[in-house]
């Protein structure tokens, strides 16, 4: 038993809790991370100067932008600016920066007259409207409120009718030459008489009034004339 006991404290602290092999590994990772410090040290402070040269960059051309923007302020012959002064031994850094700037110039903005707008300015339509073919389905779980309003299907019908567009808005105004010949040969007059728009929803066919298909024609009272003529009761000829 006791050399049991032995062997196995032998065993563990050889290969399972070892002190030189974690004291190893302790060393080690100690050294990775002193590494690791080092590199994300080095990083920051690349961040950091590039930070403070693009932050120096970027005062440097705002500088340059006021230095062009206020250029009026630039020493002349005969008058000193407000950066050179005469009391100074050297000129200011401003008044250096202002000799070598250019001044900065303005847009011209374009004024348009009254009659500059041409027929490319207005909004070209490149795609016809389209039109709503089915109606969209009513929620299921819709009440309907209280009130005399009409019935929401009737409404959604009504506002999502078919078009029916008429013969002018339907035809285009500039016909292909074949359709234009097409048309020549075939004129729509030479068909039946279609008196209304609605005519192809109704079958009955349509009826002169009898006065007007009559023998003896129509008066000529309130067409030709608006008095009634009694020559009878002239008291002279006319």
């Amino acid at each position: 038993l006791q050399i049991q006991k032995t062997w196995r404290g032998y065993y563990v602290r050889k290969y399972n809790h070892n002190f030189y092999a974690l004291k190893k590994y302790l060393k080690a990772v100690s050294v990775n991370n002193e590494l690791v410090r080092s590199e994300l040290q080095e990083y920051a402070e690349m961040k950091e100067n590039e930070d403070k040269m693009k932050d120096l960059e970027k005062k440097e051309k705002e500088k340059k932008y006021q230095a062009r923007k206020m250029h009026y302020l630039l020493s002349t012959e005969q008058i000193p600016g407000i950066y050179n002064s005469p009391f100074r031994k050297s000129p200011d850094p401003m008044e250096l920066l202002l000799r070598k700037s250019k001044p900065l110039t303005h847009r011209k903005q374009q004024v348009k007259g009254p009659f500059a707008y041409g027929l490319n300015d207005w909004p070209t339509c490149k795609k016809p409207p389209a039109f709503v073919t089915e109606l969209p389905l009513l929620p299921t779980d819709r009440q309907k409120p209280q009130g005399p309003f009409r019935n929401p299907a009737e409404v959604l019908w009504q506002r999502y009718k078919p078009l029916e567009p008429t013969l002018r808005v339907a035809e285009s105004s500039n016909p292909p030459p074949a359709k234009a010949r097409e048309e020549q040969r075939n004129p729509i007059h030479d068909n039946g008489f279609l008196p209304f728009s609605s005519y192809h929803k109704n079958d009955e066919k349509y009826e002169p009034l009898l006065h007007r298909s009559g023998k003896y024609g129509q008066e000529a009272y309130g067409t030709k004339h608006f008095r009634e003529v009694c020559p009878e009761k002239w008291i002279a000829d006319k």
